[in-house]
């Protein structure tokens, strides 16, 4: 007999989708330093193995976490959802791998592309600042009103003010 209401399935679901999700930022947290194209995957393949469910009564349509079905069926030796369990993650895993790998296709051409336009407008200042030898005269600028390309004014009032000295 199933004592297991519809309202204690969805708690069950509930408690166990915060917590899954308390250990993926947890995990996020560790893997923080470690190189990018090493980081990512490692935090897809746990939330893989948090997040992937797997059918344990198909006649009532019940799923439970594949992870904890696994290690259930494997650590006490009952039932015998293991390889299906097994399956669904491998299942999950090649899909969010294979979107990964789009994702990452798509990421390092625009990466490539905006490194490329960098490179091309520092070679394009470079061979600017190169030609205009007042620039490295004068590196600051005046600080009067030719800072916004107009001559200055002479009966301007702020050529009168006193500036204190540091």
């Amino acid at each position: 007999m199933d004592t297991m209401t519809e309202n204690d399935y969805l708690i069950a679901w509930g408690l166990y989708a915060f917590a899954a999700l308390g250990c993926l930022l947890v995990w996020m947290r560790i893997t923080r330093w470690m190189w990018r194209w090493l980081r990512e995957p490692l935090r897809l393949l746990v939330a893989v193995l948090l997040f992937s469910p797997t059918i344990i009564d198909p006649v009532k349509e019940k799923v439970a976490p594949a992870i904890a079905i696994t290690a259930l069926d494997l650590l006490f030796k009952v039932g015998n959802n293991a390889w299906r369990a097994i399956s669904d993650l491998f299942m999950y895993g090649m899909i969010a791998f294979g979107l990964y790998l789009v994702f990452v296709a798509i990421r390092f051409a625009i990466e490539r592309g905006a490194n490329a336009r960098k490179e091309q407008a520092a070679a394009a200042k470079a061979a600017a600042g190169a030609d205009d030898p007042e620039e490295e005269e004068h590196p600051f600028g005046g600080a009067g009103d030719d800072r916004y390309g107009r001559p200055p004014v002479p009966s301007n009032p702020q050529r009168m003010r006193v500036e204190p000295r540091l």
